[in-house]
């Protein structure tokens, strides 16, 4: 357990100097890759499951971003496995419930339920690459303040910045009571349900009570409930950053509106 608690705060890390890296994906502003990336998700989940050819196209946008801004697609692809288990438990009943013949691959037959359960994960591992990318290229405190500049309510901006900061709280608090149960446990490996009981309820304790000194130290430094603004945060809407916005909402939509795959098909069909 410990391990994986400093793994996840090494990750953390990580990704905050990545976020302070320099790239073209880099210098844009925040409001232009997030509204770019919404219009991504937007198109590319609206894609009906059946149409597992069409949704590969949209793998061109991660690979794309990811060189872009100079960020390691394989470590992003690798990072957005960790949602695999999910979306598999959510598309593995299509595997039983649609059993109707799609294709076949010589003598063998692919069925509805599998182009489904594959699009399904396809659709789970683009949607969190394309986050991971906006978190790395951005950071989350410009995200939350080019959300906040785009008229989204302060409350929310304010509380997914603390979410996202405070997670290095957590894991530290989890990191302190891990390493005073291994001091006191004598190299013991399993522990008793009432064990782990005590230290959840611990760490929620020492949670509550971080959290009202932050709050305190909040309140005395003249915080109002909105992120306060930066050097940073002036930063102008340039051409380039609507020229990056315009293209990428051009081509998503229109791969959207017009299927290059199902085109090609029907084109091939005419010819037959």
């Amino acid at each position: 357990m410990k391990n994986r608690l400093q793994y996840a705060l090494c990750e953390l890390d990580a990704m905050e100097r990545t976020a302070h890296g320099r790239s073209p994906l880099h210098s844009l502003d925040a409001r232009a890759k997030l509204t770019a990336t919404v219009v991504y998700l937007a198109a590319m989940l609206s894609v009906p499951l059946s149409q597992l050819s069409d949704l590969l196209l949209y793998l061109a946008f991660p690979l794309l971003a990811a060189a872009m801004g100079r960020l390691d697609y394989g470590r992003i692809f690798r990072r957005s496995l960790a949602v695999l288990p999910f979306v598999v438990f959510i598309g593995v009943f299509d595997l039983f419930c649609d059993r109707e013949p799609a294709f076949r691959i010589g003598a063998l037959t692919i069925t509805a339920g599998w182009v489904r359960f594959l699009s399904i994960i396809l659709r789970g591992l683009l949607s969190v690459q394309a986050l991971l990318i906006l978190l790395s290229c951005t950071g989350c405190y410009r995200l939350c303040r080019g959300m906040q500049r785009m008229g989204l309510p302060a409350v929310f901006t304010s509380q997914l910045l603390f979410v996202y900061r405070y997670l290095h709280v957590l894991i530290e608090e989890s990191l302190a009571l891990s390493r005073a149960r291994d001091a006191r446990s004598f190299g013991r490996r399993s522990y008793p349900l009432d064990v782990w009981g005590a230290m959840i309820g611990q760490l929620l304790v020492r949670t509550f009570d971080r959290a009202e000194q932050i709050s305190r130290a909040m309140l005395a430094r003249g915080f109002t409930g909105r992120l306060p603004p930066t050097g940073g945060d002036r930063t102008p809407w340039t051409l380039r950053d609507t020229l990056f916005l315009a293209s990428w909402s051009t081509v998503l939509i229109a791969i959207r509106l017009f299927p290059p795959a199902e085109r090609l098909a029907d084109l091939i069909r005419s010819f037959r």
